[in-house]
């Protein structure tokens, strides 16, 4: 989801406004998607946030600043070599594109003033931020070269062209009455689709809007228009005009009941009958709430990791299916003996390099059944023989080697499972080095240790029973270690998912009596934090401190346990939200 022509008119409106004649100070990239500008105003700063993330590009000020890694990126150097220190002459849209400019005045050699353009180009998947002067690109956040696009590159020291234009009309300066002409020529047409191939500026949420203000089904044919519906949406389109050029937008974003964004614009939307409308003083504003409904912002590395536990987890998993599969051959074994002492039986009644197989009375058959064994007719019936016991021999000692290499495929399927659920619990910088470190020391990832870095310490979720009680979770297996075996008190109570990966859970209750609501809720909690969220009847283990040991030498997050009792709880999502947005 993201906004169409006519919110971006009020938006490049909105920032220009705010923005314009402030001197940039600093710029950071928190990821690959993004970058921030801090802007000086006088008595205020602001944070200009711009995204191309494909689900939600966008650019927006920001109430607090995110996180950065400890080494900016190239681009982000390219950035404050040439932008830092200049001041933001004018924030403009391209025509009713979904394409932003921001001219940037800075001093240059011999006190020349000169002026750089800093391109946002905000189109879903096509997003780009790209630098420019004179109609010269400088550096770009997503360089496409001739084997991405035939159509437009973008490299540095190419000259910018203009995203491809379209043969539309622009709603705001053309004449109505051509407006009309266009949107009548194709009858076959549905009257949503005609409103978006004839005029800049619209997406299928303004299109939609248009359509119920003029009282008409988005899948209505043109020829079946009347004069009568022509004229509603020549009204429709002079209302929609109107409000889109407002001086003050009225921003408004609609979710459903599981807080996805059905949409989102600069004014109010009235088509949409189901949904919750919310409401906000500025586009920024809306902007910002959507990108968290959306999870627009990827910590650095986290979906590089989450890619690579989940291809070693489909590693793992196809070969436990293999080694289920040696297994259940290894198992034969007992055949390969049976062949082998039948053939020594009656190996002085068969001639060698004759036969392909031989039938006889198999001399472990008491009712006297006969069996029939295969042959290579290469090798003489000793030879046979010996060929038999030898495949026994292999397969007897193959049989626990098996079990061992199948339980330990088992142990690293929940290793990184655990490793899985760490990641979706990461909220920072210090949460993500930890489960880089942790990669490394397993083996998974050849790179060096994040011993040294200027990320925040991380520190496990902390939250608080209604009476009172400290409740602490470890975000990774790091975190789990140290929280059980270093943080808890020895007559704490200890709370974790039987057989399913998920978070160790510390209820600092130092011996007192649990009650059962405080039970309920750690378990309710540790279910959260677990690979069966959302689940019902999940299992969790509850036991004191006392009773959970670390073996020696086993993985981060490993433990044993004793003397635990087992809830089957069913979390419910909806009470423990207020509960959890007031932790820390």
């Amino acid at each position: 989801m993201s906004l169409d022509g006519f919110s971006m008119h009020a938006l490049a409106r909105e920032l220009n406004a705010t923005l314009a004649g402030g001197r940039i100070d600093k710029i950071t990239q928190p990821n690959k998607q993004s970058i921030i500008l801090s802007i000086r105003q006088p008595g205020q700063n602001y944070l200009l946030h711009v995204s191309i993330n494909s689900q939600n590009p966008s650019a927006h000020l920001l109430e607090r600043n995110l996180e950065n890694p400890p080494e900016p990126p190239v681009f982000c150097m390219v950035l404050r070599k040439q932008l830092e220190t200049g001041r933001i002459a004018a924030i403009r849209q391209h025509g009713l594109d979904r394409l932003l400019l921001m001219d940037v005045d800075s001093l240059a050699a011999g006190g020349k003033i000169v002026t750089k353009t800093l391109v946002m180009e905000l189109m879903g998947k096509y997003s780009n931020i790209i630098l420019t002067q004179d109609g010269t690109i400088i550096d770009a956040l997503r360089k496409i070269g001739t084997n991405s696009s035939r159509v437009r590159t973008v490299l540095p020291g190419d000259a910018y062209e203009l995203p491809p234009g379209q043969d539309k009309l622009d709603l705001f300066t053309a004449d109505m009455d051509a407006i009309m002409a266009s949107l009548k020529q194709d009858g076959e047409q549905r009257l949503d689709k005609a409103l978006l191939s004839t005029c800049m500026g619209f997406g299928p949420v303004s299109a939609k809007e248009t359509c119920f203000s003029a009282g008409l089904a988005p899948s209505t044919r043109i020829a079946a228009l009347e004069d009568v519906d022509f004229a509603a949406v020549r009204d429709a389109l002079s209302e929609i005009r109107e409000t889109a050029s407002a001086e003050t937008a009225s921003p408004v974003l609609v979710v459903d009941d599981n807080k996805k964004i059905l949409a989102m614009s600069s004014f109010p939307l009235h088509y949409l009958t189901s949904g919750t409308s919310l409401s906000f003083p500025t586009i920024s504003a809306m902007l910002e709430k959507a990108d968290q409904l959306a999870g627009s912002y990827v910590l650095p590395d986290k979906d590089r990791f989450k890619k690579l536990v989940k291809n070693e987890l489909n590693r793992a998993e196809n070969k436990l299916v293999k080694l289920d599969e040696e297994i259940a051959a290894a198992e034969n074994a007992e055949e390969y003996k049976i062949r082998g002492d039948n053939l020594m039986t009656y190996q002085y009644q068969f001639q060698d390099h004759v036969d392909s197989e031989i039938t006889v009375a198999n001399i472990y058959s008491e009712t006297g059944e006969t069996i029939t064994i295969p042959l290579d007719q290469r090798y003489t019936i000793i030879q046979n023989m010996q060929a038999c016991y030898k495949k026994y021999d292999k397969l007897k000692r193959a049989q626990e080697l098996l079990r061992v290499q199948r339980r330990e495929c088992e142990d690293n399927i929940t290793y990184l499972e655990s490793i899985e659920a760490s990641l979706l619990a990461s909220e920072s910088l210090g949460e993500i080095a930890e489960i880089h470190n942790e990669l490394v020391e397993s083996g998974y990832l050849r790179e060096k240790l994040k011993r040294k870095n200027n990320d925040k310490p991380s520190h496990p979720f902390h939250f608080q029973t209604p009476d009172g009680i400290d409740i602490f979770i470890g975000k990774n297996n790091y975190q789990n270690d140290k929280l059980t075996c270093k943080t808890a008190s020895f007559n704490d109570t200890w709370f974790h998912t039987q057989n399913i990966p998920g978070s160790h859970v510390i209820l600092r209750n130092g011996g007192e009596p649990v009650s059962e609501d405080n039970l309920l809720l750690c378990a309710s909690l540790a279910a959260h934090f677990s690979k069966a969220q959302g689940s019902s009847k999940v299992p969790v283990d509850y036991t004191e401190i006392r009773y959970v040991k670390k073996p020696s030498g086993s993985k981060p997050g490993f433990v044993i346990f004793t003397n635990q009792k087992t809830l089957y709880i069913t979390p419910d999502e909806e009470e423990l939200r207020p509960f959890l947005m007031n932790g820390k």
